[in-house]
């Protein structure tokens, strides 16, 4: 099939739920992709933070072939040494003590909801179950997580939302002392809002945050689905703060593509989710875990510390190009503020010059596979600077 007929076919078939660009991916190797017409793009998003380890990573490709050949599914009602296997390193790598596995963020996020408000039924008994989240924040597209999402943006269409969740700006202390009420029983946070503008939050606000959870009995849930597993140079995002949370949700990243979330607490609250409280007939899939724990075997602090340096190096450059205004986030995860170019103009012209990047808000967004090689960034910043550079001075942006 060439593009217009994949293009002709998707729209006939599918619910427009996606605002597409003019090109369809069909292979990848490293950090660089071909689409249907044979031309080379280099990405600089990894399936908005997903694809770890690029693509057609031979490990990863070997571990998840051998699993299909071997168990591709067995129900959660017996064990499975890769599932174990995966739940066991996951814990090491993390600092915590207990996991529960789904197929998404937004589950993870559920799972998170559910065993914060349990717990404190638990301990309080009813009138206790508010969730608070922060000004700017994405949580996920259930019901439950949309509604976790602190932009009204996405409080349209669904109503009768769910009961039981507020909101606090962020890195606003006196705001978060009053909304931490007698009614809470968990307070979610994003060490960088990725969907809000890459915007990481205040030390200040996170070292005030964890101190009146521990002080009232509220749990400290961070949301990682995109800061998480090695994104943005530590394991978690949290880390650079030394502020550890009770609960921690990821996702994107510890499939390399395939789905699979977490929620991963303190031994303390281990045990709250009980038989028939909780549960995913997918949560777990073998070849899933398989795939992950590939993705946890490279991700060592070696691999850690060259993260950083990348994310330093981009930086660094991004910096200096015509019509950048500044450059935030850590890691691999980078927000660049424009002058005065619309971010979306300059993505759409990328894609146009062989390089796939992203928006969050007014910002690109860098999100590149983790095992991108300097030679690929290169290439893909070298895109940008002359896209930036020809729009900064009203010049036409040609195809190369």
């Amino acid at each position: 099939m060439n593009f217009n007929d994949i293009k002709n076919t998707a729209d006939e078939y599918f619910m427009p739920t996606y605002a597409r660009f003019n090109t369809a991916i069909v292979s990848g190797q490293g950090a660089t992709l071909q689409d249907s017409d044979g031309k080379e793009y280099i990405d600089f998003t990894a399936g908005i933070a997903v694809n770890s380890l690029g693509y057609a990573h031979e490990g990863w490709v070997k571990a998840v072939s051998s699993q299909a050949g071997k168990l591709q599914h067995i129900s959660n009602l017996y064990y499975n040494p890769v599932q174990t296997d995966l739940a066991a390193e996951l814990c090491r790598k993390s600092g915590f003590d207990r996991i529960f596995f789904a197929n998404s963020g937004a589950e993870a996020n559920e799972c998170a909801i559910k065993l914060a408000r349990k717990y404190s039924f638990d301990r309080y008994g009813e009138g206790r179950g508010t969730i608070v989240s922060l000004v700017n924040s994405f949580h996920g597209r259930t019901l439950a997580t949309v509604t976790a999402t602190g932009q009204a943006e996405y409080h349209q269409y669904f109503h009768p939302f769910p009961e039981g969740f507020r909101y606090t700006p962020t890195n606003d202390i006196e705001a978060l002392e009053k909304a931490l009420d007698s009614s809470v029983c968990a307070l979610f946070i994003e060490i960088i809002q990725g969907e809000g503008g890459v915007l990481p939050i205040d030390s200040a606000f996170v070292e005030a945050a964890r101190a009146l959870c521990t002080e009232q009995d509220i749990l400290l849930v961070c949301d990682e689905v995109q800061t998480g597993i090695g994104r943005t140079g530590k394991f978690f995002a949290w880390e650079h703060y030394g502020q550890k949370p009770d609960i921690v949700t990821t996702a994107k990243g510890l499939g390399n593509c395939l789905p699979i979330g977490a929620c991963l607490c303190e031994e303390e609250f281990g045990r709250v989710l009980t038989p028939g409280t909780h549960g995913s007939t997918f949560g777990g899939n073998p070849i899933i875990c398989a795939g992950a724990l590939e993705v946890l075997r490279f991700l060592d602090d070696n691999k850690l510390y060259e993260i950083k340096a990348k994310g330093e190096y981009i930086k660094e450059k991004l910096e200096k190009f015509e019509g950048v205004d500044s450059v935030r986030g850590m890691g691999m995860m980078l927000g660049v503020k424009l002058k005065t170019i619309p971010a979306k103009e300059v993505v759409a012209q990328c894609i146009e010059n062989g390089l796939l990047i992203l928006t969050a808000k007014d910002c690109l967004r860098l999100l590149p596979p983790l095992v991108i090689t300097f030679d690929e960034i290169d290439q893909g910043l070298a895109i940008l600077e002359r896209v930036l550079a020809l729009k900064s001075n009203g010049e036409a942006v040609e195809k190369q």
